[in-house]
């Protein structure tokens, strides 16, 4: 039988020539006989780290503390380890353990730094990089993390410059690439963020969320070469439970429920550790008003404040006291002014740690908090993880479900969310008796009266419009489109100009499909007010599939301009859906493609049919339920109040069914 010190030295070698497998099986034999000794304990644990089994690596690491708490790179592979389990608080800890013992050590600031970033307390973790930097000058990773914080600091010049950096260094890095896809795609530069990120592409195809990543700034472009075979591969990967896109991106282009659940399931499981959250925060009491907290980093001139604003108005303040927990900034709009006279209270957290921001929402004793971002935006999930309040609501910024447990309720309607859809979503439902969409009925519209000559379009001819994204736009849909066109003489169709790319690329697909180029007219970007006024200039309204228009269809219907939508296969399919059978307009709802272009052809033909429609609009708009933001509110209240008398009774969250109430109630 070997001996222990035999024992120790071929479980030593066997990690010395990359035989993990055998090295850990030495080790755990060794320590069973010697299960105080320090080196081997080390080793172990760097064994099993590098055999991503980062939990089973914990004890060991603890132990080796326990018996000397003077190692610095003990502490170090600890703060390793905890990262990678989600762990940052401690993990940061432990970093600062080991930098006191040994306060050279550039990898441990570099690691410290990005859990610094991941705790977003990014100008703490821009010192670790540049004192990192400072001992070790061409160290590419400390310049990519570098980059990193600049970017989240919103620093995007810096930010390319550090990631530039990093790249002059190491040029075959392919998170650098990815970064300076980011940081593009941050700056709204799709075209230059394409070629970034297939420069990682090439270097790291696997790269978590690259593939996702890469498909949405196509699709910003308007770039649909090899779209197919991309979507193809993240279905994939999704299904074998690889991360390969971004929740957001992935919902304008995904068709299945099923997809975008496992997609933020996957999202969830990788940002945050599978452990049951805190209860940070207890609910006020029962004769209290209810303290609601809307949490958004867009309460500025931005979609989301621009339908919400009017519910803030409308809260009940005899029953309930609103908070907005602000994690953007004041861009000194009428909107954000209308904001802050609506609520009773803003807290600012966009500069502030999770941690510091759960502690500023708990401090106001939040009953319900609302999370207008979900994954899109300056989004906080790291807030909601850490259960900042003891009723936490989707709602509104995201259309869909987050995947997350810490997730209590999701607000929504029948038409969104049928209830034999609510398996695909994490949440209980919510479910509101009309549109679950915001709308606000105080929305200005300009008295300007453009003519058609002034922005570029033919005075007779009929003029077909979509201002959605650019990324809504799908091959399948612009080949509809363009049919309708071809059957429409003399029509056009007026799109929203993103960028010189998308313009480009469109007309081009245009005429490969046989239409004459010009018959696509672009408008530039204007006030919401003048833009709103503009929509008199077109027609009809078409709608994209899988992802519709949401608030520019609330815009076109709110200006008179009839909106055809195709009820599509998920929530953010059937929002236009919803706003339309609200307003009376059920015929305005295909069920298919074809159908979808048979209705717009037969709209462009038939103008009395048209006019009727119009006019319908014109007279339900101000008495059905999709702009009355009065009763909209008071149904959002009524789901509040079931939501915490439930909480207050001791009762799990369950799916709530708000009934139907007159409009004067």
């Amino acid at each position: 039988m070997a001996s222990p010190a035999e024992l120790f030295q071929s479980a030593f070698t066997a990690f010395q020539h990359g035989r993990l497998q055998e090295a850990e099986r030495g080790f755990s034999k060794f320590l069973r006989k010697e299960p105080k000794h320090f080196p081997a304990l080390n080793i172990l644990a760097i064994v099993l780290v590098a055999l991503k089994r980062h939990a089973e690596a914990e004890p060991h690491l603890k132990a080796a503390l326990r018996i000397d708490a003077t190692s610095d790179a003990t502490f170090y592979n600890y703060g390793l380890v905890l990262k990678a389990l989600n762990r940052p608080d401690e993990a940061l800890r432990c970093f600062s353990e080991s930098l006191a013992l040994n306060p050279g050590n550039a990898e441990t600031l570099n690691n410290r730094g990005t859990v610094l970033n991941d705790l977003r307390d990014y100008p703490a973790a821009l010192a670790d990089f540049d004192r990192a930097l400072a001992l070790n000058p061409r160290y590419a990773g400390a310049f990519f993390n570098k980059s990193k914080s600049l970017a989240e600091l919103k620093r995007y010049a810096e930010a390319l410059h550090a990631c530039e950096a990093a790249l002059t260094l190491q040029p075959d890095l392919a998170e650098a690439w990815f970064g300076r896809g980011y940081i593009f795609g941050q700056m709204r530069m799709p075209a230059e963020a394409v070629e970034a990120y297939g420069r990682a592409r090439r270097l790291n195809p696997d790269m978590p969320l690259l593939k996702g990543n890469l498909l949405h700034q196509k699709m910003l472009v308007c770039d649909w070469h090899d779209t197919n075979a991309l979507i193809a591969e993240i279905e994939a990967d999704l299904t074998a439970g690889k991360l390969a896109a971004e929740p957001f991106g992935w919902q304008g282009v995904a068709t299945s429920e099923r997809s975008l659940q496992r997609c933020a399931e996957l999202t969830n499981a990788s940002r945050f550790p599978m452990q049951a959250p805190l209860l940070r925060a207890s609910p006020t009491e029962p004769d209290a008003k209810i303290r609601i907290g809307y949490l958004s980093g867009e309460f500025r001139q931005q979609a989301t404040s621009l339908l919400l604003v009017g519910v803030l108005e409308q809260h009940d303040r005899s029953a309930f006291e609103i908070f907005a927990i602000d994690n953007g900034y004041d861009d000194d709009s009428d909107i954000r002014r209308r904001i802050e006279r609506a609520v009773d209270g803003i807290v600012k957290i966009s500069t502030l740690s999770d941690p510091q921001a759960v502690d500023a929402i708990c401090a106001q004793r939040i009953d319900i908090l609302v999370n207008l971002n979900g994954y899109f935006g300056e989004q906080r999930t790291g807030v909601f993880a850490r259960r900042a309040a003891p009723i936490q609501v989707n709602y509104l910024g995201f259309p869909g479900t987050l995947g997350a447990g810490f997730m209590d309720y999701i607000l929504a309607d029948q038409y969104v969310l049928p209830p034999e859809h609510r398996q695909f979503y994490s949440e209980k439902v919510a479910w509101l008796p009309h549109c679950y969409q915001a709308n606000d009925d105080r929305k200005e519209i300009s008295a300007r009266a453009f003519t058609r000559e002034e922005v570029g379009l033919p005075r007779q001819d009929f003029v077909f419009c979509c201002f959605n994204n650019a990324y809504k736009i799908t091959p399948d849909v612009f080949d509809s489109w363009m049919r309708i066109l071809a059957a429409v003489d003399g029509s056009v169709l007026w799109l929203l100009e993103d960028s010189a790319a998308a313009v480009a690329n469109l007309r081009r697909e245009a005429k490969v499909r046989g239409i004459d180029s010009a018959r696509l007219v672009f408008a530039v970007r204007m006030s919401p007010a003048e833009h709103l006024a503009r929509h008199r200039c077109a027609d009809l309204f078409l709608d994209t599939l899988p992802y519709n228009a949401h608030t520019t269809a609330s815009d076109a219907l709110w200006a008179g301009l009839p909106v055809l939508t195709c009820r599509g296969l998920t929530f953010a399919g059937r929002v236009a859906a919803s706003l339309l059978q609200n307003l009376g307009l059920p015929e305005l709802i295909a069920t298919n493609r074809g159908d979808y272009e048979r209705v717009a052809i037969e709209l462009a033909q038939n103008p009395e049919r048209l006019l009727a429609i119009r006019e319908k609009l014109s007279a339900n708009r101000l008495k059905m339920p999709t702009f009355d933001t009065g009763r909209l509110t008071r149904d959002i209240e009524a789901a509040f109040l079931k939501m915490t008398e439930r909480g207050r009774a001791g009762l799990a969250p369950g799916h709530i069914t708000v009934p139907v109430r007159d409009s004067g109630q």
